[in-house]
Order: structure tokens, then C-alpha cells, then sequence
């Protein structure tokens, strides 16, 4: 199976994500660089996340609405939806349920070597030296956690930092996810302030867009 390389921007919102709702499951999907993965290009970059939802994970008419938006944004941003991000509202919760592997496999039927991250709740504060999430693959039509070794990252030192930057300045009260756009649709579902303030902070840029 292909490698996966999970950028600053992508890991550090997911973080932000799960901050700003601590005593509620979240998720939301990660998009890559519409070229990979392939032969040529064997990594799977994984270049943003895009929260949506904080009170029902479950697989609403809403949650057609937010593939359908977030497809259309990331096509226009030579970007593919290419994976699944879950945090569960327990603590020690690090599983994915059915809800997790159901809207995977959604993805997985439209990009190949796809993944799910579960993020590690008991990790979130930025000050764990490792990862706090863990990367499943599809296997023989079910999720099994990827070989650790085939998870990159881009400067892990950088992208810690950067956490624990937006972490003690609150940044988390700055994300907006698609059931806050519901709720008012002025606010950027794109995060566009976030990307921005997390761009000042990490050396080497995610990806090249407006927002």
C-alpha cells in the first residue's frame, strides 16, 4: 500500500477541530494533491482538512450537502477528497464506528488508497511528542490500522510547534465547520482565517490557494 504524508494544515485542524468541542465526537474529510496517489507518485499527500459536523455524525441529507460543497471546492483547488477524519466523544475512544467506516468506504469508492484517521482524544493538547491519530487503510473491504512506517509527515517538529502555538492562543474559538456555516452562512466553512494564521507559522506552504 502506497505511503501517506499528512501536512501541517491538515494535522493541526483536525487538532483544532476536536479543541473546540472536546465533549463532542467530530469529523470531517482530508483532501490531497489531485495527483497522487500513482506509480509515479506512490505518497498520498494529504493537504487540508475540512471539518463538518460537531452534533450528528450521522449520514444525513446534510452530510450530502457538505460532500457535494466540499468536492466542488476542492476540484476548483486541483484537490481530491481523499479521506475521513473521526473524533469519538469518549476519551479513551479511538475506534472507528459504523458511522466512521460507512462514510470511508464513501470515499474509498472514489479515490484509491483513501484512509480514515482516528484522532487519540487522551493526546489532543498539543504536548504528546507523537502523533495523536491513527491512520487506517482499506483492506479486503474492511479498515485496518496502516503500518506506521508507510505514515510520513512534513517536518513533525514544525507542525508540533505550530499546534501548540494555535492551541495557547485559542485558535480553535476560529474554526468553522459546516454545522457552524449552517448556522450562519457568512462564516467560511473553507477556514480560510485559520489556513491563513497557520501559514504564518509553518516554513514550508501546504498548498497553493486563495484560502
Amino acid at each position: 500500500m502506497p505511503e501517506v504524508e499528512i501536512s501541517p494544515r491538515a494535522y493541526v485542524k483536525m487538532q483544532l477541530h476536536a479543541a473546540k468541542f472536546p465533549w463532542r465526537a467530530v469529523n470531517g474529510l482530508l483532501l490531497a494533491q489531485r495527483s497522487g496517489p500513482d506509480p509515479s507518485q506512490p505518497c498520498l499527500l494529504l493537504t487540508d482538512a475540512m471539518p463538518l459536523f460537531h452534533t450528528s455524525l450521522a449520514l444525513t441529507p446534510m452530510l450530502e450537502v457538505a460532500l457535494n460543497q466540499v468536492d466542488l471546492w476542492s476540484a476548483a483547488n486541483n484537490q481530491v477528497i481523499a479521506g475521513y477524519y473521526q473524533a469519538n466523544d469518549q476519551l479513551t475512544d479511538r475506534s472507528p464506528n459504523l458511522v466512521a467506516t460507512k462514510i470511508g468506504d464513501r470515499v474509498a469508492e472514489h479515490m484509491r488508497g483513501a484512509v480514515l484517521i482516528m484522532l487519540d482524544n487522551g493526546k489532543l493538547s498539543g504536548e504528546y511528542s507523537g502523533p495523536a491519530v491513527v491512520v487506517y487503510e482499506r483492506q479486503d473491504n474492511r479498515w485496518t490500522p496502516k503500518d506506521k512506517n508507510l505514515v510520513m509527515w512534513r517536518d513533525w517538529a514544525g507542525t508540533r510547534q505550530a499546534l501548540r502555538e494555535m492551541m495557547a492562543a485559542r485558535a480553535y474559538r476560529l474554526l468553522v465547520d459546516f454545522d457552524d456555516h449552517l448556522d450562519d452562512i457568512r462564516r467560511d466553512w473553507a477556514n480560510g482565517a485559520v489556513n491563513q494564521r497557520l501559514g504564518e507559522l509553518t516554513l514550508t506552504p501546504d498548498v497553493d490557494t486563495d484560502s
